[in-house]
């Protein structure tokens, strides 16, 4: 994710460093590199213009304090500034409505609108709210079946509703629906079109009118760049936008859409979209994005994420367990990799990582969602004793397993040489070697005691 910016931002860092003084010379050399950075992130004129005058007008002739260099002097001034332009905090749902709250997702086709709405539905779920979806796309092919899909998936209702009928009117049955059956929150998908329409402009104004949501979020693929902006800007003269969710972040190289589209609408980002996954949705921190932009990592959302997604009995069970001598086996290491999975794999936590340990992880041996799931088919494909004891496991074991599994015999080998490696850690942590790597991280985090 923003990886061009990043890594042409820390290229601006690398040239200010070993200068005594900020000065106008060496600060306008980097303003017209960061320049280049966000208009090639597709970041939009008016808002790199904005940024690159209020950058020079605090940057110029600051002082190195203490051990900072120009460098980090710089690029402080610098994440002050994307944190402004992104919204300097962040901002949640308002749902502090006579119930039902209705929320209206509004935006183009393939924007992701359905996803983010099971998402959304998803989360409200877990903060113990009673949801309601309902479809009022009766253009796009199977766009009701899709819904009725993914609100399964997140234990959310389902209202249902026909290709044949009126939007206004599912709307509104919908509506009364969940005012009769005490639901918290209904959530409302409208349809989209390939480009901003008159009609799709029309019909979702008088969605808007029926009823009176307490949200209205502009859903926009962050992939699109410049022409999000452009969209986004249509949407916010036509609707009383409340917030914006930016889909597709995990596969944007570039970012624009990140920094533009909070200054285009005058509302606030609430949400990104990080994968496919129904729990791939997170809230919007302008600080945190800021800092994963300069290649700082965002260690509060990784930690937070860290907390949702492992269980904490089970990694008591494993820290008793090595404590009293017990080694590290297969079935620890199958729930590793499960946890693992449960967090959104390892690509997912490497992109919260300061750019400088992130550097350190080899992208070769990252365990996508698919990879984990063929490592736990092959661990189930083994005995208990040999999860147990895998110094068991020798030439026709591993055939066994193999055939097993569905798999060839080198990727038997692959995993048990993966194990071996974690095993190896594990011993390290029983002997005290957590303080050693705590203290080779000091030298690679800024702060760190």
């Amino acid at each position: 994710m923003l990886e061009n910016l990043t890594q042409r931002l820390a290229r601006v860092v690398k040239t200010i460093r070993g200068e005594a003084r900020l000065t106008e010379a060496n600060v306008g050399d980097a303003l017209r590199e960061v320049r280049m950075a966000l208009l090639e992130a597709d970041c939009a004129l008016p808002v790199v213009r904005d940024f690159i005058a209020a950058v020079r007008e605090k940057a110029l002739g600051e002082e190195v304090v203490g051990s900072l260099t120009p460098g980090q002097a710089f690029i402080g001034v610098v994440h002050r500034e994307l944190t402004r332009v992104m919204g300097e905090s962040s901002i949640g749902l308002n749902l502090a409505a006579r119930p039902p709250a209705v929320i209206l997702m509004a935006g183009l086709q393939g924007a992701g609108k359905t996803t983010t709405t099971g998402k959304l539905a998803r989360m409200l779920r877990e903060q113990k709210k009673k949801v309601l979806v309902v479809s009022c796309d009766v253009y796009r092919p199977a766009a009701i079946d899709q819904l009725k899909s993914v609100a399964a998936q997140v234990d959310a209702d389902f209202f249902a509703s026909a290709p044949k009928e009126v939007p206004l009117d599912i709307a509104e049955r919908a509506l009364a629906f969940a005012r009769t059956h005490y639901h918290d929150v209904l959530i409302v998908d409208t349809a989209g079109r390939l480009a901003v329409d008159a009609a799709m402009m029309q019909e979702i104004s008088e969605l808007h009118r029926a009823l009176m949501p307490v949200e209205t979020l502009f859903v926009v693929d962050a992939m699109q760049g410049q022409d999000a902006v452009n969209v986004a800007r249509a949407f916010g003269e036509a609707l009383p936008l409340t917030g914006v969710v930016l889909t597709k972040l995990d596969g944007d190289a570039r970012g624009g859409a990140a920094l533009s589209v909070r200054q285009v609408t005058g509302q606030p980002i609430k949400f990104v979209g990080m994968g496919e996954k129904l729990n791939a949705l997170e809230p919007f921190y302008p600080e945190r994005m800021a800092s994963r932009i300069l290649g700082m990592g965002d260690i509060l959302s990784l930690v937070e994420e860290a907390r949702k997604g492992v269980d904490v009995e089970a990694a008591q069970a494993l820290a008793d367990k090595l404590k009293k001598g017990r080694g590290f086996d297969l079935h620890d290491f199958k729930a590793q990799m499960t946890q693992m999975r449960n967090m959104g794999g390892l690509s997912s936590l490497l992109d919260k990582l300061p750019a400088q340990l992130a550097g350190q992880v080899n992208p070769a041996q990252l365990q996508d969602d698919r990879q984990i799931r063929r490592i736990e088919g092959i661990i189930n494909a083994m005995t208990h004793l040999e999860r147990t004891q895998p110094e068991l496991i020798k030439a026709s074991r591993k055939r066994r397993i193999a055939t097993g599994a569905g798999v060839p015999v080198q990727e038997v080998n692959r995993l048990l040489s993966q194990f071996e490696q974690m095993q190896k850690m594990m011993k390290q942590l029983q002997k005290g070697g957590m303080a050693k790597m705590m203290r080779s991280m000091k030298g690679m985090l800024p702060g760190m005691r």
